[in-house]
């Protein structure tokens, strides 16, 4: 507890940081509530920016936004019927029936409160979780995070896509993009095709702007029919519609403590993220509750549920990141540029050499979910009520061009610009076949980390790879990553023979 008082005292002390840190939160209701424009995707247009902050004000910033960005996202579920991020879909099968009954009110207070039950549960655990298991990995060798950085290729590769074949292509595809330009101890160009640009490698900053945010205008503008404004199902100002009891409340709150720790559990995990979280909370909820049948029609337990797991895998997904360098997210994955950028080795020892920093961020953390669910409770309507006034077809274009600057911005290089639109066509097809992104991002940040590890472990080897057998700590990464890929791939397959034998007795 002493350490996150000092967090605090660090956040404080720093004005720049704390009004980033409110800044943080109410951007990300906002950008959260577009329809189609994901927390990952604004944080990589706005990752350029904070190339000139302080790292306390970069991270907390970019960090608070992921967080606000998560609940925003349940206001136009809640009010559109359109999901703002993936997480908040979840939240639109009761949130939505709740809005066209008039009681919109009710349910964006509840999805406030939730969000922050659930984020403020999972931010503990990363707190008190992240301390502890850094001091098992404080001792470990390049061997050991070669074996991490494996177990997490095919875990990542194997659950983020309902196909394991496809997520381990996605994966695998990361890797090789990141392994283009000078290898790190010849010297030599590798895969550079002739271009002297890309002997140091493809930057973060337009490869994220290319497969998050032009992939997502693009999809979007083909979804767009009339390209007019948001219309609401009926926001209403009557008590009834808009006032949350104290009974509701406590009605809830077991719901919510119970989906909080299943997001908790599915944040640790790397690459299954929040909404997995979201509807794994939703199904056992709705098969624990004695009104099973009600759900999906417009119940308040139906807003709690998604709403608690989505935001308490926050801070759990940070774990991986900080104790091991391996990002539980995507926009763990991000974060890391931020870290790196700032000269901050990311892993175990991050508690020594930038203890009162990290604290700093987790007292953000504490600090953006208050705000963010001030915001929130008070302000979703008015939110909503801005967003339907905006023309979508003035909204993309708007992005468009942001993420156009943003590109141009990170290293002012024409180039970059030219790399965000060519990542936009292949994120594009990449959504459109089944390929994960998120996997792409994810093994692209971590691939060179990985190719480092190896190559050391070679160098302190006598028997060359045969290090990687010869520790049990190794051996039990690797096979853990091997059992997790095996076992989705057998439940793919499980899943997959129903529909064959199907299909093969109405042929016959």
């Amino acid at each position: 507890m002493a350490d996150l008082y000092n967090g605090f005292v660090y956040l404080f002390s720093n004005p720049a940081a704390l009004g980033f840190v409110v800044l943080g939160a109410f951007s990300g209701v906002i950008i959260g509530a577009l329809p189609g424009l994901t927390a990952a995707a604004a944080i990589a247009m706005l990752m350029p920016i904070t190339f000139h902050l302080d790292p306390m004000s970069a991270l907390a910033f970019l960090y608070v936004i992921g967080k606000s960005g998560r609940f925003g996202g349940s206001i136009s579920a809640i009010l559109f019927n359109t999901p703002g991020t993936a997480a908040s879909a979840g939240t639109m099968q009761d949130g939505y029936p709740l809005t066209r009954a008039g009681k919109s009110g009710k349910a964006l207070k509840m999805a406030a409160i939730a969000s922050m039950v659930g984020d403020f549960s999972g931010e503990i655990i990363l707190i008190f979780g992240a301390v502890f298991i850094a001091g098992f990995t404080e001792s470990f060798g390049p061997p050991e995070y070669f074996a991490i950085y494996f177990m997490a290729f095919l875990v990542i590769g194997s659950v983020v896509s309902d196909s394991v074949i496809k997520g381990l292509a996605s994966t695998l595809f990361g890797a090789l993009v990141s392994l283009i330009g000078l290898d790190p101890i010849s010297g030599e160009a590798r895969m550079t095709m002739g271009f002297l640009e890309l002997e140091s490698g493809f930057s973060l900053v337009p490869l994220l702007i290319g497969v998050f945010v032009i992939s997502e205008v693009i999809i979007q503008l083909e979804k767009l029919g009339g390209g007019g404004a948001q219309k609401l199902a009926g926001i209403t100002d009557s008590p009834e519609g808009s006032r949350l009891s104290l009974s509701e409340i406590r009605r809830c709150l077991p719901i919510m403590l119970r989906s909080s720790l299943i997001g908790s559990v599915i944040g640790m995990m790397p690459g299954l993220g929040s909404s997995v979280a979201a509807f794994v909370a939703y199904g056992e909820e709705r098969r624990r509750s004695k009104i099973r049948d009600k759900w999906g029609t417009g119940i308040i337990e139906g807003v709690a549920a998604p709403e608690s797991a989505n935001n308490a895998v926050s801070g759990p997904s940070m774990i991986p990141l900080l104790t091991l360098g391996v990002p539980g997210s995507t926009i763990a994955a991000i974060l890391i540029g931020i870290f790196l950028i700032h000269g901050i080795q990311v892993g175990p020892a991050i508690f020594q050499t930038s203890r009162d920093l990290i604290f700093g961020l987790f007292a953000s953390g504490l600090l953006g979910i208050a705000l963010y669910g001030l915001i929130g409770y008070f302000g979703s309507p008015l939110v909503g009520r801005m967003i339907a006034r905006i023309p979508s077809n003035l909204i993309y274009p708007f992005i468009f061009l942001t993420a156009f600057a943003a590109a141009y911005s990170a290293r002012q290089s024409v180039f970059d610009i030219g790399i965000a639109l060519l990542f936009g066509v292949i994120g594009t097809v990449m959504r459109k076949a089944g390929f994960s992104t998120a996997a792409f991002i994810i093994a692209f940040v971590l691939a060179k980390g990985a190719e480092e590890a190896y190559r050391q472990a070679l160098l302190l080897s006598d028997s060359g790879a045969g290090i990687f057998i010869e520790r049990p700590v190794v051996v039990g990464f690797l096979l853990l990553g091997i059992a997790v890929m095996l076992f989705r791939a057998y439940g793919s397959w499980r899943r997959s023979r129903p529909a064959a034998g199907n299909q093969e007795s109405s042929n016959g």
